[in-house]
């Protein structure tokens, strides 16, 4: 049977630091044993340090770095803003290089082809989607990254496999190696600045992903935000091989999408209609178009046809928790958006609906509710949940009623109560929070997973009735 497990060539006999013993930590502390490394770990928490194999364990605020050859770090740890971790800061007053479990699994596997997704929104489904149209067209793929697996937990891929890898700004900034044969940068909104010294940090950031790993790496670059626009433009003038993508304009030798809805390959030769993406009910609204073009061109630079990629299109169920359509009782829908946690991403599923009974609360962001104020007559009620619930209703200010359900269980059970009596045409029960979930929740996809068991049970109800 063959070996499903990674192994990083030339790595025999050296030492390597972790820093970090989550889910990428602990898959980076193995892989680094299983090659043949020595590796001293750690993690600031202890619940974290108890898991992990007692062996490998050792306070590297006490390393003699002169021993260790590199860090491996986790990504949510900083290298630098808003202040180093003191263990990064060691490291770096050494020389010692900081590392991603990214930039090991291109080490390990660097016959397999990559392809890279970033950006401030949309990074998710645009991974997601692309993993599901090379399954669904035969080939052999791998999808994680910042999504899902750990990148060294993942399976070899070999000549002929491909990587999909969702990657974020702090991973961005702790992978050195060009690796993407094809990189994907589909916008950029200020997120994270705090981490990044602010926006001009995070826009490089973003934009390591388009670093070439040869002649023939392709970009894939959003023209829908102006500092995309200004990374394509920078980018094209060096002369990169960029393809560019939208979802709002027409662009030349690349892919757009109409106001009607229209996928356009205009890459080469006449622009040639590709599909209507209305009637991909997994990809509503422009944000999702935007999605569908990138992965639209990555999968023909990877050989699909127009076909096969329609064809896996079609078939694809969407990312959980993410505009999920989980049920829908009595012509009302019931949409779980438990991964909205900011109103920026809240935004993309209210500009999808109309007369929305609308689920939202937690633990609020910086500047609460504040740009969603042109949605606010699609909101029929809106039903407040979390520590930031008084707040949000001084912020709403009287411009749609709102209940204080408190509670996602109460929250779920008036919007169904509201929504199944006024039987508004087109309506959904929409949790998409602007928030985190971490004052009732441990993560979105628990809170996500509640709404939607609390959705089947309603569903449930009405087959016993």
């Amino acid at each position: 049977m063959a070996d499903l497990s990674l192994s990083i060539p030339g790595i025999a006999g050296h030492t390597y630091a972790v820093l970090g013993l989550g889910r990428s930590g602990a898959a980076t502390a193995e892989a680094l044993i299983r090659s043949g490394a020595r590796v001293l770990a750690w993690d600031d928490s202890e619940t974290a340090r108890a898991a992990a194999p007692a062996d490998i364990l050792f306070d590297l605020r006490q390393a003699d770095w002169a021993t260790i050859d590199a860090l491996l770090m986790s990504p949510g740890i900083p290298t630098t803003f808003p202040a180093p971790h003191p263990v990064a800061a060691a490291a770096m007053a050494a020389g010692k290089p900081i590392i991603s479990d990214i930039e090991l699994l291109g080490k390990a596997q660097p016959q397999a082809r990559f392809v890279c997704i970033t950006g401030t929104n949309g990074k998710s489904t645009t991974t997601t989607l692309i993993a599901h149209v090379l399954k669904s067209a035969g080939r052999r793929v791998e999808v994680g990254g910042n999504l899902g697996q750990a990148a060294l937990s993942l399976a070899p891929v070999g000549l002929d496999g491909i990587y999909v890898l969702e990657l974020s700004s702090y991973q961005l900034d702790i992978t050195p190696t060009p690796l993407a044969d094809i990189a994907i940068l589909l916008n950029i909104t200020p997120d994270h600045l705090d981490r990044h010294g602010g926006m001009a940090g995070y826009v490089a950031a973003k934009q390591k992903v388009l670093a070439p790993k040869g002649q023939s790496s392709l970009g894939i670059v959003g023209l829908d935000d102006a500092p995309s626009r200004e990374t394509f433009a920078t980018l094209k003038d060096k002369g990169r091989r960029l393809v560019p993508i939208s979802a709002e304009k027409k662009v030349e030798n690349g892919v757009y999408v109409t106001e009607d809805g229209q996928l356009v390959d205009a890459i080469k030769g006449a622009p040639r209609n590709v599909l209507d993406l209305k009637t991909i009910a997994a990809l509503p609204g422009k944000h999702n178009w935007q999605n569908a073009a990138a992965a639209y061109v990555a999968a023909k630079a990877l050989g699909l046809s127009a076909d096969e990629i329609v064809a896996g299109f079609q078939s694809y169920p969407g990312l959980a928790h993410r505009q999920e359509l989980v049920a829908t009782l009595n012509g009302i829908r019931y949409i779980n958006d438990s991964k909205a946690t900011n109103a920026d991403a809240a935004e993309k599923a209210l500009a999808c609906y109309d007369n929305i009974y609308w689920i939202i609360g937690g633990k609020a962001k910086e500047g609460g509710l504040a740009g969603l104020e042109p949605y606010y007559k699609k909101i029929r009620q809106g039903f407040l949940i979390g520590e930031a619930a008084a707040a949000f209703a001084r912020q709403i200010n009287r411009a749609f009623p709102v209940t204080m359900s408190g509670t996602l269980d109460k929250a779920v059970a008036d919007a169904h109560a509201l929504a199944q009596r006024e039987k508004r045409a087109g309506a959904v029960v929409l949790l998409s929070p602007a928030c985190a979930s971490f004052d009732q929740y441990p993560n979105f996809e628990i809170r996500g997973n509640r709404f939607r068991a609390l959705v089947e049970d309603l569903v449930a109800k009405k087959g016993a009735a």
